[in-house]
């Protein structure tokens, strides 16, 4: 069984994903840490991959798509440590089918390029992907897979953490087991506001880009946070847990193969 390793590195998050034939066998997390150095990563990719019994001589090659420089090579470092394989590394110059149809490419995060070139793979066009992190990204590629821009926002959990940071009187609270829009309590209606406030901005934000599409946009929703927020929107969306490490694979497939 051949295995392609892809890792997001991510703000908050390392996402180390095993895939086969562009199926996600398995998936894990680690902290995403600038001080912790290539054998401590490669320590945590080790046992990651005992736990989960995969064996490394089975690892045919690696991809990384990374939002933190700093780290990058720190990661790259550490999967040729434990897989013996030089991982490619998304945006730098590798093929895709995507028109970056932005000013200064450059400073387009790879990992929207790669959920993008996921998305028109998976789903009919036009797409609207909203990557939920740190961050809420938001991206838009048309029928001729232009990738045309998007938003960025405050993530929900960011969100929250900054509102309680900034008040004497709110608490930290934990996002899951949100309840009813109206709280009956401090915890309830800092619960409340964050889910369904971006839950609302995710509704808004869909509704203006429709006039902006064309058409009906197919509308996916993925990201740590995406399974917090989504059930609570009006608008139709598929949450693609996995859609970024998919991309990945698609991404080492056309390069590799």
């Amino acid at each position: 069984m051949d295995i392609i390793l892809a890792i997001d590195i991510g703000n908050t998050t390392v996402v180390i994903g095993c895939i086969v034939n562009g199926k996600v066998i398995f998936s894990g997390r680690v902290e995403t840490n600038s001080e912790y150095k290539c054998d401590d990563y490669a320590t945590y990719i080790k046992n990651i991959f005992a736990k989960a019994n995969i064996d490394t001589n089975e690892i045919k090659g690696s991809i990384i798509s990374s939002v933190v420089p700093q780290l990058t090579n720190t990661l790259k470092k550490a999967v040729a440590i434990v897989t013996n394989t030089i991982p490619l590394i998304a945006g730098t110059g590798l093929k895709h089918n995507l028109n970056i149809m932005v000013q200064n490419p450059e400073q387009l995060g790879s990992d929207r390029v790669v959920d993008a070139i996921a998305a028109i793979h998976y789903y009919s066009k036009p797409v609207i992907i909203f990557d939920m992190g740190t961050a809420t990204t938001v991206s838009v590629v048309d029928d001729n897979n232009n990738f045309r821009g998007g938003l960025i926002m405050l993530g929900v959990k960011s969100a929250l953490d900054a509102l309680s940071s900034k008040t004497a009187q709110l608490p930290v609270i934990n996002l899951e087991g949100c309840g009813n829009i109206i709280g009956k309590n401090t915890v309830e209606c800092m619960q409340s506001g964050s889910i369904y406030g971006h839950a609302a901005m995710i509704d808004g934000i869909i509704h203006k880009l429709k006039k902006h599409v064309g058409k009906h946009p197919t509308v996916i929703a993925t990201g740590g946070l995406a399974r917090l927020v989504i059930p609570y929107c009006d608008e139709k969306i598929i949450y693609d847990e996995y859609l970024l490490l998919k991309g990945l694979y698609l991404l080492y497939t056309k390069n590799c193969d």
